[in-house]
């Protein structure tokens, strides 16, 4: 039995497990996938502290993945089924089978971007419908695409992909965009960005590869048949939290609600980074969280 699981090696749960590991509490972190979590999907970080000529999401990643290695921690890639409690040990089911224990436990398992839940999505994921510009912009050399979203991941993909389109639209249900306003004057300032607003996917059409896609006007009546190579979905983000069976409490869209320390509503389960519910979803601030968590699980052992 673990003294401290982490479920998550992005940069909220690789913080919590430096800091824990440090202190030569036996840390253990569960990943899905490569530890680093979104970053890994971000080409260039520019405001995250002590980088001024900014760093790429993988090589930060790889730094505070060595960092927690190099402190005594261990990462185990898994995916996590559902949690038990049994007393005050956390019980952590795998979906290979396997049971893990631990005193403590945190909860760092991100978010995943959202679907459109339209027809032709399913269909042609792989073939024109991504959900990250920076995985597969390359292979839409002087294509057409479009970027479906307003926010500043959006925007964020949408200057991206410059680098490789001939033509990028940009399609938001709004007549403004949500970004912040640097990115929105950066994207306005690109020549190969054209807006399309206000308008909806209804649906997304092709043979063997997306060909088009279906757009609907919110405020009148009119639709729209757009021409693209590719379709890049940036519509909101959603915790990955399905696996935790209502054992700690989460808002309506299943963030986890957390106190000051980082606390949930069961004690000995902490929570940070994107799966819980803020006003700030960025690295440095998950982070920050996966610090505090790691502090005050290391308070909770010095006075047991």
């Amino acid at each position: 039995m673990k003294k401290v699981i982490i479920i998550g090696a992005g940069p909220a749960g690789l913080s919590a497990g430096i800091f824990l590991a440090r202190d030569k509490i036996p840390t253990l972190i569960i990943e899905k996938f490569s530890p680093g979590g979104n970053m890994l999907l971000t080409e260039e970080i520019e405001n995250y502290p002590g980088f001024p000529n900014g760093i790429s999401g993988y090589k930060l990643s790889e730094n505070m993945k060595e960092q927690f290695l190099k402190f005594g921690g261990e990462i185990k890639l898994g995916e996590v089924e559902r949690i038990d409690l049994n007393g005050n040990k956390k019980i952590i089911k795998l979906k290979n089978g396997e049971f893990l224990e631990s005193e403590f436990l945190v909860i760092a398992s991100g978010s995943t971007r959202k679907k459109l839940q339209v027809k032709g999505e399913d269909d042609f994921i792989g073939k024109g419908v991504s959900y990250c510009a920076i995985c597969d912009g390359a292979f839409f050399k002087e294509k057409e695409v479009a970027v479906i979203g307003g926010g500043d991941s959006a925007l964020e993909e949408a200057i991206y992909l410059t680098k490789f389109v001939k033509t990028l639209y940009l399609v938001h249900r709004r007549e403004k965009l949500r970004a912040k306003k640097y990115l929105q004057e950066e994207a306005k300032n690109n020549k190969k960005i054209n807006f399309i607003l206000p308008y909806i996917v209804k649906e997304i059409k092709g043979k063997e590869k997306v060909e088009s896609i279906i757009l609907e006007n919110t405020l009148k009546e009119e639709i729209i048949e757009l021409k693209v190579d590719g379709i890049f979905i940036s519509a909101g983000q959603k915790p990955n939290s399905e696996f935790l069976n209502g054992i700690v409490k989460t808002d309506k869209n299943g963030f986890i609600i957390v106190n000051e320390k980082m606390e949930t509503n069961i004690p000995g389960i902490f929570a940070c980074g994107d799966v819980i519910k803020k006003s700030l979803y960025q690295i440095i601030t998950a982070a920050s969280e996966g610090m505090i968590a790691g502090f005050f699980i290391e308070k909770y052992i010095e006075n047991l």
